[in-house]
Order: C-alpha cells, then structure tokens, then sequence
C-alpha cells in the first residue's frame, strides 16, 4: 500500500472544525523541496531559536535527509498550501509521523488536528503504533499529548512520543 494517500476521516469521525471542508491533501513532487524548506524554516523558527538551534544550514540538512516524496503530503486550504507532513512505515508495527509543519499563520486553526486524525485513523485500521519526535521547546508537545501521544524518552533536544493503537484519536 501506499503511504501517501489518505483515506477520508471514517464517517464516525467528528469533524474537527468547519475548516475540514476546506482541507485537502496533495502530493509532493520532487521539485517542491525549496518551497518546503521555506515553510519549514517559517514553522520551525520560533522553536529552535528559543533552544539556541536554528541555523540555516541545518534546517536544508534536516529536511533533506528526510525529504522522501513518496510518503509526503502537502496541506492545502482553499487549494493553497499552508503546510505539509511526512508517514511512512517503521518496521512492522508501526508508522513513523514526521515533519508536520504549517505555516506559522496557519497554525491554531484545527488544520493539524485534521491532519493528525487521519493519520490515526489510518494507523488504528490497520493495527499501527505511530511514533513521532518533537522539539522539548516547541508548543507541538502538548498538541500531541493532547492527542494521545505517550512521552517514550527524550534525547538531548528532542522528545520522543508513541501513540499506541489502542487509543483512539480524539
């Protein structure tokens, strides 16, 4: 199966806010890595300032080293694109939830949620834990708390979540 796409919210689902009906995903195309470090880098600032980490350099290192189209997703909202995430496959009992990064504009809006409970959904059908590991300083941690995510460790800046698939995604 492929990582990439996205099967509508089972019809269970609440709807996260109105703006669900004005989200849609697409698919990221080799050339899009420029357009994406930029939005990375607006996401990310904040964060890896307050802990003493933003530099240019390592946030194109950073992104690149992950950069795998084929299990990327952007974001859009009216068509536009306000962010993007990455789900692919870690063994076989699991997904590993990396780069969702939203346009610093963008954020607190419900867009990550509906995001987040997609990926969930999809995780939850098919018996997948999905890992994850964010920044000690950035205000992503109490979002993924908030949705399930149980702090598993932490390793010099980062902090590592799992949610187990017999949460449900809330």
């Amino acid at each position: 199966m492929c990582w990439n796409r996205f099967a509508p919210p089972l019809r269970n689902e609440p709807a996260v806010t109105d703006i669900s009906l004005r989200l849609s995903l697409q698919p990221v195309l080799a050339g899009d890595f420029e357009d994406m470090l930029a939005l990375r880098i607006d996401a990310m600032r904040p964060s890896l300032e307050r802990v003493g980490r933003f530099d240019l350099a390592r946030s194109r290192e950073r992104l690149s080293a992950g950069f795998l189209p084929q299990y990327m997703q952007h974001i859009l909202l009216d068509g536009a694109r306000v962010g993007f995430f990455t789900i692919k496959p870690e063994g076989d009992t699991a997904l590993r939830f990396d780069h969702l990064y939203l346009r610093s504009n963008a954020s607190g809006q419900g867009i990550g949620s509906w995001v987040l409970l997609q990926v969930l959904s999809q995780a939850r059908e098919r018996g997948l834990a999905v890992r994850l590991t964010a920044l000690k300083e950035s205000d992503s941690n109490r979002f993924y708390l908030r949705h399930g995510f149980v702090l598993q460790g932490e390793e010099g800046v980062d902090l590592h979540y799992e949610w187990p698939v017999t949460e449900s995604a809330t």
